[in-house]
């Protein structure tokens, strides 16, 4: 016994039953940490993502698809000289004549919350009750957003489990 820690020589001497039910809070600890992951949930207008779409959100969408492919420059809110996350939100907003505050933290803790996203919405992730990250909805389960240093302006699936994992809400003040 000399070679194991303490903790685990202690185990080995709790009764077979015991043993058992701490090998059970284990894994069930284990399985809910799995389950951290939740579903975004997402409301499509129609059969295509124009269908149904005030103008002020047709304008948010068409404008961050302009943005494709410019480089992530933090603190960045230019599509000439590059964007950050929450830069291109205030670019592709701005264009639809629609103020937002700067940062992810500012949009998320300002805006108005919703249970679904709608094209055009903001989608926000981070941590606790703090937004790190924020993209913009397209429709069909797919944001646009700045990624990161090194990175380019993206469309990404909701459905990989990183964003699952840390998606905080939606939000937007878009009609």
């Amino acid at each position: 016994m000399g070679r194991y820690p303490a903790y685990l020589a202690s185990i080995g001497g709790l009764a077979p039953r015991m043993r058992a039910a701490l090998a059970l809070l284990v894994c069930l600890l284990v399985l809910a940490g799995c389950s951290s992951s939740q579903r975004i949930e997402t409301h499509d207008p129609g059969p295509t993502t124009a269908e149904g779409l005030s103008i002020e959100r047709a304008l948010i969408i068409s404008n961050a698809k302009q943005a494709l492919g410019t480089p992530y420059k933090w603190g960045g809110n230019s599509l000439e000289s590059g964007v950050d996350c929450s830069g291109l939100v205030q670019v592709a907003y701005r264009a639809a004549g629609i103020d937002v505050p700067r940062t992810s933290n500012q949009q998320y803790q300002t805006l108005d919350h919703r249970k679904q996203a709608r094209p055009g919405d903001l989608l926000f992730f981070g941590a606790g009750d703090r937004a790190t990250h924020v993209g913009i909805y397209l429709g069909d389960r797919r944001m646009i957003h700045a990624p990161g240093s090194g990175r380019e302006v993206t469309v990404s699936s909701l459905d990989i489990r990183y964003w699952r994992k840390h998606y905080l809400g939606a939000a937007g003040p878009a009609p």
